[in-house]
């Protein structure tokens, strides 16, 4: 018996080859721009969040509270984060460089650990990393949500001296630039 041949596979109805393309070239498209828009985004502000400090106390893992009080006439990066955030971690070196290089001058570096994170898992890994900087745990997700509902990580808070929120970022920001920002908030502090 000779060969049939295979009857091509029915599309489905509305669906023709060139709408597949077109559909096909879109998706491709659009993941282009999500990418390149994410390198254009992750420097620049976002915008949910409070303008203000929260009034908040920090449970940090040594067993201190922060709140308002302790870090009122500082200049403060608050930063959520996580252990299983590859970002936050590979930017845990440059942090602690730029809390060692400004906490003398009146600056603070707060890391908030987000609620999905184990607290065992954020104290070995402040306890191996030797982190120099307060680490609170938020296992009920307060400070997520006085801070707005933090989206993802490593998400960044730039406070000034007087609780007024001065710049914020999610992902990576670029560090240089938290830095000239931190030095201008520090001079105004001390002037």
């Amino acid at each position: 018996m000779p060969d049939l041949p295979i009857p091509p596979t029915p599309e489905p109805p509305g669906t023709t080859r060139r709408s597949l393309a077109v559909w096909t070239l879109a998706a491709l498209g659009a993941g282009a721009i999500g990418a390149a828009g994410w390198r254009l985004y992750r420097d620049q502000p976002f915008a949910p969040g409070p303008k203000r400090l929260p009034a908040l106390d920090y449970p940090i893992i040594d067993g201190r509270r922060i709140g308002p009080q302790d870090l009122a006439g500082r200049v403060t990066l608050v930063q959520f984060w996580a252990t299983t955030c590859a970002v936050c971690v590979a930017e845990m070196p440059e942090l602690m460089a730029l809390h060692a290089r400004y906490r003398d001058r009146g600056f603070e570096l707060l890391a908030i650990a987000m609620p999905y994170d184990r607290p065992d898992r954020v104290l070995e890994f402040a306890r191996r990393r030797a982190l120099p900087f307060p680490v609170a745990l938020d296992p009920m997700g307060a400070a997520v949500a006085a801070w707005g509902g933090v989206q993802g990580t490593p998400a960044t808070w730039l406070v000034g001296p007087d609780g007024r929120i001065r710049a914020h970022w999610l992902g990576a920001p670029n560090l240089s630039v938290v830095s000239a920002r931190i030095e201008v908030l520090l001079a105004t502090r001390s002037g």
